[in-house]
């Protein structure tokens, strides 16, 4: 009797340890194989192999749980079942040759924290459903070709820290739900065609250390509010077409001393107000 219970738990060890993904997620890495050219890949995947041995490929209690394929020749668009990994954490396919849109279904992973795709030729706008991954700290999507409006619901986003969307083609003004991402640190979103005023409540933005909206459209009056952001350390919004006066601690914080380009294009900095040194002053 012994010998049987000793033969079975064996058997139920051995069928646990060789355990894998579900159906619905291996095809969904298929999917992006071929989707990208797999074949073509610096680093292939043995399709006929375990997934557990696919390079870049993170499995943990038969989920797939990150998946890292920074500069690995991935060409070609991202499937839309990328969706269907909902216990995803972590995608970072940094500098390939990734082409289209980004894919609606990215909002289906709720567990995701990290994004990104930057250094590729995505384009398109970026979907609204983003705001659906609300587990999401990092999105990085810079050096793209992405066009359209920046997604409202991306302000739902009450765990992000870092939104880096610099070197795109983004139109539009900044959406008000953005200036409610208390836990944002870096707001990276120059090099674009953003337009539209900068608001006041921008303040609200308290754990922000690095703000980069240069060499954009945006104009209006600098808000004095930017100097009640305590932590910020770096910013650059220089490059636009803002006017009216700006504090002394505000023009000293900008990189390029707040140069604009008015109306003819030519650079011009703006002036500093000698009675309002800093956002109290601009209080009173």
């Amino acid at each position: 009797m012994k010998t049987i219970f000793t033969y079975v738990t064996i058997i139920l060890v051995s069928v646990s340890s060789f355990a894998e993904i579900s159906a619905t997620e291996k095809n969904a890495l298929i999917k992006l194989n071929k989707a990208t050219k797999g074949s073509q890949w610096t680093n292939k995947w043995d399709l006929k192999a375990s997934p557990t041995t696919w390079y870049g490929v993170e499995i943990q209690n038969d989920k797939v749980i990150s998946i890292k394929l920074v500069n690995n020749n991935l060409t070609g668009e991202l499937p839309k079942e990328i969706g269907d990994l909902t216990s995803l954490q972590v995608l970072n396919l940094f500098r390939n040759n990734i082409t289209g849109a980004l894919p609606a279904t990215i909002g289906n992973l709720k567990n995701l924290t990290k994004l990104n795709v930057a250094f590729n030729q995505v384009s398109g706008a970026l979907p609204e459903s983003l705001g659906n991954a609300t587990q999401l700290k990092s999105i990085e999507m810079h050096m793209n070709r992405l066009t359209g409006n920046l997604p409202v619901a991306v302000g739902n986003l009450t765990n992000l820290e870092t939104l880096s969307l610099f070197n795109n083609e983004i139109e539009g003004q900044i959406p008000t739900s953005y200036y409610q991402l208390k836990s944002l640190k870096v707001l990276l979103l120059n090099s674009n065609k953003l337009t539209g005023k900068l608001d006041k409540e921008i303040s609200n933005l308290s754990s922000l250390e690095t703000l980069s909206l240069f060499e954009n459209k945006m104009d209006g009056q600098v808000p004095f509010d930017l100097e009640k952001l305590h932590n910020l350390k770096e910013m650059n919004i220089s490059y636009n077409m803002f006017n009216g006066l700006v504090s002394k601690n505000l023009s000293k914080l900008d990189t390029l001393n707040m140069t604009m380009v008015n109306e003819q294009g030519v650079a011009t900095t703006l002036k500093v107000s000698i009675d309002k040194n800093s956002a109290f002053a601009a209080d009173e």
